[in-house]
């Protein structure tokens, strides 16, 4: 399997290769040259596979030769070991269309946890064959800073610097960063918001004095080898109901788009998709560009959601690249263009050929405490706020009567138990395997929202490329 960028201007690189470059030289995303097909009766015969099976089965033509069939599989088993609950993504029917895909049962209570807990082990398989060391960067608005600390913390050959906005993650989210005592581990608070940290982060990427003393990685759904993880859970919900003789649709809380372009992605293998509604909150960058065409960020709002308090989203380039005829120049061009001015307008390729699966849906504060509420009076369902904004797009879905639609459950509501208890009245509990997060010392160094502090620290202490 190639990749190419979404830019055009990055070299054609293999699943390894793509696994550890993350961010494409020319300031693209990789994507597949091509996307692999699966025929109704090859996912029929998927029905009923345990979740790691199916996942070797879903992503082998994606890894072509960079792992045997078998390797990849050894490497899902262990990846998915940890999960709390055997199903590793189970459904919960809320009523008769109505349910939610729990992704929360990973080790950090959250969906990041499906993908990074393979990514972390697809880095220290494909680094153990060659000399050097990785150094990760990435940027949290929660989530996955504790997802990919949990999955490298003390692995061999690779370190991980992980940006956060001081102040706006949840306590849980920060600690569950801030706790892990690896030596490999860096967190940094930084002054600003999500957008700030991911913008140093690709500025980082394009740092040639940094690329040149040092081997950068990505963990955020930039990297294509996370994102790929998240398809398959879309095939599992999708064979549970009834698929594929029978389509489903999906409603995605999204920040940053790489989870519902997964299912994007899952609907060009061949699964089939009634809608995926992409779910916002305020910071509604994203419904505006699917309703009106207009892809122009604004001041971040922080919200009761912060993983979605996102003006710019990263994998919305892909789709862009994916539906626009995928004309690397044309698509550099354009988004050169919103990089030097934060605004601009899809073209009706790109809106039509959105349009043909996607739908879009804002919610604000009230709006997600109804849905919340709904849940609980009407199904005895405790969800967190993410999830709830997109229940919210889910019950305004208008589709025919018997097709199911699955809202994706994205993180475990303890994450967010203040936030949940002024809706609700009840208090999450945190799930034992989290322990004693609360009593655990913090360890984390404070930045100013400036690209140069961070470049700097980074230099101080990561380990040059061998």
């Amino acid at each position: 399997m190639d990749y190419i960028s979404t830019r055009g201007g990055a070299p054609t690189l293999d699943f390894a290769g793509v696994t550890l470059a993350g961010l494409a030289r020319d300031g693209g995303l990789y994507l597949p040259a091509s996307w692999p097909r699966f025929s109704t009766a090859e996912i029929a015969a998927m029905r009923g596979l345990p979740y790691a099976q199916l996942a070797a089965r879903v992503m082998q033509p994606f890894v072509g030769d960079s792992l045997t069939p078998e390797r990849l599989h050894e490497l899902c088993e262990q990846a998915y070991g940890r999960f709390a609950h055997a199903a590793v993504a189970p459904l919960a029917q809320l009523d008769q269309r109505h349910w939610l895909l729990e992704l929360f049962h990973g080790p950090t209570l959250a969906f990041k946890d499906v993908a990074l807990q393979l990514l972390g082990l697809l880095f220290e398989e494909f680094l153990a064959r060659e000399q050097g060391t990785l150094t990760i960067v990435g940027a949290t608005s929660g989530d996955t800073g504790s997802a990919a600390i949990d999955a490298v913390a003390g692995r061999d050959k690779v370190e991980i610097f992980m940006l956060h906005p001081k102040g706006r993650v949840s306590d849980v989210q920060r600690r569950q960063m801030t706790t892990v005592r690896a030596p490999n581990v860096h967190n940094i608070a930084i002054e600003g918001s999500f957008d700030d940290a991911q913008a140093m982060v690709k500025r980082l990427f394009a740092d040639e004095a940094m690329t040149a003393k040092h081997r950068l990685g990505a963990v955020n759904s930039i990297n294509w080898a996370r994102l790929m993880a998240q398809v398959v859970y879309y095939f599992a919900a999708a064979l549970q109901l009834g698929g594929p003789e029978r389509e489903v649709a999906f409603s995605v809380p999204t920040g940053n788009f790489g989870d519902v372009f997964a299912g994007h992605v899952a609907a060009r293998m061949g699964l089939p998709i009634a809608r995926l509604a992409v779910a916002t909150n305020v910071n509604d960058i994203l419904h505006r560009a699917l309703t009106s065409g207009d892809y122009s960020a604004g001041e971040v709002t922080a919200t009761a959601a912060p993983s979605m308090d996102i003006q710019v989203s990263s994998n919305f380039e892909r789709l862009l690249f994916d539906i626009g005829g995928r004309d690397g120049v044309a698509l550099a061009e354009q988004m050169h263009g919103f990089e030097g001015t934060r605004a601009m307008q899809l073209t009706n390729a790109q809106r039509e050929g959105a349009a043909a699966l996607f739908t879009s849906a804002r919610a604000d504060q009230s709006d997600m405490a109804r849905a919340m509420r709904w849940a609980w009076d009407a199904a005895g369902q405790v969800v967190d706020p993410h999830t709830a904004i997109g229940l919210h797009a889910a019950r305004a879905l208008e589709l025919p009567g018997d097709v199911p639609v699955v809202t994706l459950a994205t993180a475990h509501p303890a994450k967010f138990r203040d936030a949940v208890e002024r809706v609700i009245g009840q208090r999450p509990s945190l799930p034992l395997r989290v322990g004693d997060l609360f009593a655990r010392e913090e360890r984390f160094s404070e930045l100013p929202g400036e690209y140069e502090a961070v470049r700097d620290f980074i230099f101080a202490h990561a380990t040059p490329r061998g």
